[in-house]
């Protein structure tokens, strides 16, 4: 018996991994960046395959990570946590810089990683993507974010295709139920005032901000 709930115990912080290849700038929020070797740096990535930047790392072989601090606001982690970079420009309305041609955070990180791949691990849903560190920049008298505040204290959803998701059992009810398709986040018609089906068509996904034709009927 597996039960995935002990993984909320594995402590980890919040990072933007990103990417440019022939002027497409792409990134996605990921909770596993980890250190491999000290001397001649490298450093491991897990990105699901369904991800857009996964495709991108594999053309560019270029890595750029942004170390997220307390200070990143909820709508930016949304924003490369729940949307396609295939069809959004994430850059779009936030600060940021190119560094070696590639993207990383300006406002409200700890520092950023750059380094090419030298390495990649196929694990079934997800690659692990090996990274030489060729430059590094650590902004002083900055917190990181963990995982465990961001959920916690911000409240924050984790994306279907994050290692670390793990799907919210449906109890009984005699409603209908609704799964948003990007986060998880049940709607139960039971729990609450107003019918799914009656809500504006402008309301959104409360812990993700997915639009309200991202849910789906589960029960």
């Amino acid at each position: 018996m597996i039960d995935k709930n002990v993984f909320k115990k594995l402590t980890s912080g919040l990072y933007i991994v990103s990417s440019n290849y022939d002027n497409k700038l792409v990134g996605c929020v990921v909770n596993t960046v980890t250190q491999i070797t000290s001397e001649n740096p490298v450093i491991a990535v897990s990105i699901n395959k369904n991800n857009y930047t996964n495709e991108i790392i594999k053309k560019s072989r270029k890595v750029a990570i942004s170390i997220l601090s307390l200070d990143i606001s909820k709508e930016i982690i949304n924003t490369f946590g729940f949307k396609s970079s295939k069809d959004t420009n994430k850059f779009l309305n936030i600060s940021f810089e190119i560094v070696d041609n590639l993207p990383v955070l300006k406002e409200d990180i700890c520092g950023y990683i750059i380094g090419e791949v030298i390495n990649i691990i196929d694990v079934e849903t997800h690659d692990i993507f090996l990274i030489r560190v060729n430059k590094t920049y650590n902004y002083e008298n900055k917190i990181p974010l963990t995982y465990d505040y961001y959920k916690e204290n911000m409240k924050g959803a984790t994306s279907k295709n994050a290692p670390s998701y793990i799907e919210d059992k449906i109890k009984s009810t005699k409603g209908k139920v609704y799964r948003c398709v990007l986060c998880g986040h049940l709607y139960i018609d039971d729990n609450e005032n107003t019918r799914f089906e009656d809500l504006p068509d402008d309301w959104v996904c409360p812990k993700c901000g997915a639009s309200k034709d991202k849910f789906e009927l589960v029960n």
